[in-house]
């Protein structure tokens, strides 16, 4: 079995990662008449279940660790999780990338419509916003990277270049939270059809922002070899869309919002694929 596992590393990540996070988050939810809501505020067990899936990525990227290259492996796993070697370039990516594009993007859209005015500046309750904000991305930042950067990114890259690499994993990464947003349809479905909205949720799997900001993950982590680096980008990530997100948005705005925010991610992306192309040996 450990043979087979060594074998077939990163799909062993991901049905681990899938199995341990969909089922730790439907245990969290129970039996009791389903999931009654759809956001943390009409029905606690929704945060519950967000917190279970990340027992999926950190447990699977840690186990796998030890089972693949052992004790040495695990060493230079720990190596990697502290290490800070970053050039100025590559902090600055990891932590101002996305808050930059996710204000630039609502910037223009509310010069259309005040629907995309960001949440921060709608809320009565700012302080509040900021620091659940910070604490849900810190936990998703620290205990996601444990799995997402620490094995599937180094275990795909040692097959695939950086594009292939952030692809693979970033399709992956998006679809592991497919569960919730399907959870939180009927509310985000807005004005659209079920269907069509569904639709738009699976197109954005594969072309939205989350697979665009994996591949620019995996571009900082080829600069820094650094666990903690990801960590930061992807607290920055999540943390920026909870204190920017418009308040109560749905329907045809929430997708329009997604894939112009996805459009600007994957306009970086070309950048950094153009520049590494033309980068002189």
């Amino acid at each position: 079995m450990r043979t087979f596992i060594r074998q077939h590393a990163v799909a062993a990540y991901f049905v681990m990662t899938f199995t341990l996070s969909w089922c730790a988050a439907l245990f969290a939810v129970g039996n009791a008449g389903g999931m009654r809501g759809t956001t943390p505020a009409s029905d606690p067990r929704f945060a519950y279940a967000l917190v279970a899936m990340l027992a999926g990525p950190s447990l699977s990227g840690l186990a796998l660790t030890a089972t693949v290259s052992g004790g040495a492996g695990l060493r230079r796993y720990l190596s990697r999780l502290l290490a800070w070697r970053a050039d100025r370039t590559s902090c600055t990516v990891a932590t101002f990338v996305a808050p930059v594009l996710m204000a630039a993007t609502l910037l223009v859209l509310s010069l259309f419509s005040s629907a995309f005015v960001p949440g921060i500046a709608q809320s009565d309750q700012k302080r509040s916003l900021l620091a659940v904000s910070l604490a849900v991305g810190l936990s998703a930042g620290l205990f996601e990277e444990l799995g997402w950067t620490g094995f599937a990114i180094p275990a795909v890259r040692q097959r695939h270049g950086m594009l292939s690499t952030g692809l693979i994993v970033g399709i992956w990464w998006s679809a592991w939270h497919l569960l919730p947003l399907i959870w939180a349809s009927r509310a985000a479905a807005g004005e659209l059809a079920m269907p069509l909205y569904l639709a738009a949720t699976v197109a954005g799997i594969f072309v939205g922002y989350l697979t665009a900001f994996r591949v620019v993950m995996v571009w900082v982590y080829d600069r820094t070899h650094s666990i903690l680096i990801g960590m930061l980008m992807h607290v920055s990530i999540t943390t920026s869309l909870l204190v920017l997100n418009p308040l109560n948005l749905s329907g045809g705005d929430l997708q329009l919002y997604s894939f112009t925010l996805a459009a600007m991610v994957w306009m970086v992306v070309a950048t950094i694929v153009a520049s590494d192309q033309h980068r002189v040996p």
